[in-house]
């Protein structure tokens, strides 16, 4: 199936910027929208805890200003309770209520749920449960209610992503390694599921759609993943669209579109609404699949034939084993995730058509080094907090369409 087109003038929108934070005295280390409100909550490394309320003169103001004992290092805000869950830099997660003005906070309980910096933490109002992974290379699971540690897995690389799945209790972590490791979680017990990975780099971000069963995985080595957990078939579909380590992945359900941020300032926007195809393997060969010159290790056909022994190359498109000559063209190949030109031997070339070279992404540029990412999918605003310690609230409307 070709992809469809995306209209022109899709192409030529750009996000809205509707208002920016400053005056962070150190590190933003995540942050998210305020639910219902027109509002942000920061955490920084200045173990600060604030929360940021548009004024009537467009401004926005700390409504709380809240300093905690320890660097705080990640958190999760729960829209229906108002529960803000936070990680910190000595192992501690911290968890308050919001009063409904959002000018309180009340403590909560305190969990000692790690030996070293928190990286993620996730609230699951229908279990009950407060998810987190750390530096100390540990996943843990505790009772929100009770403030019980439930259980802990111990993950070989460095964890560095986390997802959970509410109808099946699976867990999804990533770590450093660049693997995937895929947890049935019980009331105090788990079982390991299996595990995967398909990036040459460590992961930096997971993102789950539960609808339609995929998990996208981001890496250092600038790719995304798309893996067909539901489809039982091991599908891997790959994109290609940064210059950087990806740092952040958003998935709009309801117009099956993936947001993608990177290191690189870029803002991606994938319609996953298209039948993609996987990224063939690539073949070996000791010589070039077209013209049968030898490559340079081959030094017996280089013998036989008193020819000089060529550099490998790999054909995007069809995996296979080419020399420099047999594959001097470019090509964009979008439904196998290569909106950038990429090399593709000479036949392939000459087979892609410019409906399939149609873009499936528009690209944007928040102009800083985005950290960390939050999407509120209700009115489709895409937060995004840089290196820079500026907070920036875009409104996503005319590209998520």
């Amino acid at each position: 199936m070709a992809a469809q087109p995306l209209p022109a003038e899709l192409l030529t929108r750009r996000p809205l910027l509707l208002g920016q934070v400053e005056g962070a005295q150190d590190v933003v280390s995540m942050a998210a929208i305020v639910p219902k409100e027109e509002g942000l909550i920061s955490v920084s490394e200045d173990r600060t805890v604030r929360v940021w309320l548009k004024r009537d003169n467009g401004l926005y103001w700390p409504s709380i200003y809240h300093s905690m004992p320890s660097p705080c290092s990640c958190m999760c805000i729960n829209p229906e309770t108002r529960r803000l869950s936070i990680g910190l830099d000595n192992g501690t997660i911290s968890e308050f209520i919001l009063s409904e003005d959002y000018n309180k906070m009340t403590p909560v309980k305190s969990y000692q749920a790690h030996q070293s910096r928190v990286l993620m933490v996730l609230f699951v109002l229908e279990m009950e449960w407060l998810l987190s992974i750390a530096q100390d290379k540990l996943f843990t699971w505790h009772c929100s209610e009770s403030g019980q540690r439930l259980g802990t897995y111990r993950v070989s690389g460095g964890p560095c992503g986390l997802q959970f799945d509410v109808d099946t209790r699976h867990v999804f972590i990533g770590d450093h390694s660049g693997q995937v490791t895929i947890l049935k979680l019980e009331q105090e017990n788990c079982n390991l599921i299996t595990t995967f990975r398909g990036h040459t780099g460590g992961i930096t971000a997971l993102c789950w759609d539960p609808a339609q069963r995929v998990l996208f995985s981001g890496s250092s080595d600038h790719s995304i993943i798309m893996w067909d957990i539901g489809g039982r078939k091991g599908t891997a579909i790959e994109l290609q669209g940064h210059n950087d380590k990806i740092q952040s992945l958003s998935y709009a359900h309801h117009t099956r579109q993936l947001i993608s941020c990177g290191a690189d300032g870029g803002i991606v926007v994938w319609n996953m609404d298209v039948e993609r195809q996987e990224t063939p393997e690539w073949l070996d060969s000791d010589s070039c699949q077209k013209c049968d010159q030898p490559f340079f290790w081959n030094f017996k056909q280089m013998w036989d034939s008193k020819k000089i022994g060529l550099r490998q190359h790999h054909c995007r498109k069809c995996g296979k084993a080419v020399c420099g000559k047999c594959s001097s063209k470019r090509s964009s190949i979008p439904l196998m995730g290569f909106e950038f030109e990429v090399r593709v031997c000479d036949s392939c070339f000459e087979s892609i058509t410019d409906e399939e070279r149609a873009p499936t992404a528009t690209f944007h540029d928040s102009k800083h080094n985005v950290t960390h990412v939050h999407f509120d999918a209700t009115r489709v605003w895409l937060l995004t907090s840089g290196a820079d310690r500026i907070i920036k609230l875009w409104d996503m409307t005319p590209v998520v369409s």
